[in-house]
């Protein structure tokens, strides 16, 4: 069946391991808050904690995790450590799951064939992810 696509090509098993490492990570509420948050700019932990309603050292936890798979990156200036998503990926990689999201809770139709159904989706500074 897939022999007739001329296009059609496995992932490798490195990229495999690592994008589902990537969603296993993304798994919890208080992460995609975190990156949602670093989406608008740069941000301390102190700062992402008071945002996502978490302790400081929960989010420190996060956050090393987060940035062990790539998905953010820190900059320190002096004793402090300044975080940000690691790179346009992440950013579109967290629209597409709050717009599949809010898709499915508004329960609207599929687009067959990857074509709109005339559905706009919000920009992704609009979308409310609290």
């Amino acid at each position: 069946m897939h022999d007739s696509l001329p296009d059609f090509r496995m992932p490798n098993d490195e990229q495999v391991h690592l994008a589902a490492e990537g969603f296993r990570l993304l798994a919890d509420p208080t992460r995609i808050k975190i990156l949602w948050a670093l989406l608008q700019g740069e941000s301390s932990v102190a700062c992402l904690a008071g945002l996502v309603g978490a302790a400081p050292t929960a989010v420190s936890q996060h956050l090393a995790k987060l940035r062990l798979a790539g998905l953010v990156k820190g900059r320190r200036e002096g004793t402090y450590v300044h975080y940000s998503a690691a790179d346009t990926h992440v950013r579109a990689l967290l629209a597409e799951a709050l717009f599949h999201a809010d898709h499915a809770d508004r329960d609207l139709p599929d687009h067959p064939g990857g074509e709109t159904d005339g559905h706009t989706h919000l920009p992704i500074a609009a979308v409310d992810v609290g």
